[in-house]
């Protein structure tokens, strides 16, 4: 896991130099899920794959640019799945987007995963990092990561981020999410998984949503890249992470770019979910 975590402290590097290097144009291309690309999302993929495949227990990449499972060591031991660069639509009007990486030993599913990390590229570029503990890093002015502290969610928190095209909702999913503002929670909502999740994790707790709707049923979240490494960081952290119903860790995916429903937060907010949830469906 040592090899792993160094191998994307350089990605973080090269990736942050990147944004100052590379422009934030689209490119003439799909992603594997019909995602137009922009020319960073390349560039960062490229890295990723450059770096990861530097370290000899790596058997297996699965990137959510690539359409197929990439084998670099076949007597390596782990899969790592990744997000190269989440919330890259953000880059060109200059907010915080993010990298995701899963760690998986064995079949691709949420219980094989063993740790997760995450990168967020702001103002300041920091790193969590999810084995038994949820640990921050920030990378300082001498080029190197350093341990600012551990991440433990509150049983209940302030903060709501409720992603999908509200149009589409199911009536008792709105009810749910304004039954939250009326409590007094407060909105936080930028469109990128990573700085959204970040936020509520450092804030104490909260609710990111990202529902089942009308013209997505199975939501839009990748469960390899996006969703499964946070639902194992927050669930470290002290909170739970669920599709309404069902612990996502406990899902298996039809294919690697398959998507789910999700749900993260503190305990409180995840009992309501899974209240209204079972009721309704």
């Amino acid at each position: 896991m040592i090899e792993i975590i160094e191998a994307v402290e350089k990605i973080a590097k090269r990736v942050k130099d990147a944004f100052i290097e590379e422009d934030v144009l689209y490119n003439d291309s799909v992603n594997a899920t019909g995602d137009v690309q922009l020319k960073l999302d390349i560039k960062s993929d490229l890295i990723v794959e450059e770096e990861l495949s530097k370290v000899f227990t790596i058997k297996n990449l699965v990137s959510e640019e690539k359409e197929k499972i990439y084998t670099i060591n076949p007597n390596g031991e782990y899969t790592i799945a990744y997000d190269p660069l989440d919330g890259s639509s953000l880059a060109d009007v200059n907010l915080s987007v993010g990298s995701i990486f899963g760690i998986y030993k064995g079949e691709l599913k949420g219980s094989n995963l063993i740790g997760a990390i995450y990168v967020i590229y702001g103002p300041r570029v920091e790193m969590t990092v999810a084995r038994e503990n949820v640990e921050i890093y920030k990378l300082k002015s001498d080029n190197k990561f350093h341990f600012l502290k551990e991440l433990h969610l509150n049983e209940k928190g302030k903060l709501n981020a409720p992603g999908g095209t509200q149009q589409f909702w199911a009536p008792y999913h709105k009810e749910l999410v304004d039954s939250f503002f009326k409590e007094g929670y407060r909105l936080r909502y930028s469109g990128g998984m990573v700085p959204d999740l970040h936020q509520i994790l450092l804030k104490g707790g909260g609710l990111f949503s990202y529902p089942g709707t009308n013209d997505k049923p199975k939501g839009k979240l990748r469960m390899l890249f996006e969703v499964f490494p946070f639902a194992y960081i927050y669930e470290k952290a002290g909170g739970e992470a669920i599709d309404g119903k069902n612990r996502l860790l406990e899902l298996t995916p039809g294919h690697i770019h398959d998507t789910t429903p999700c749900f993260f937060g503190s305990k409180y907010e995840i009992d309501r979910v899974r209240e209204v949830y079972s009721a309704n469906n």
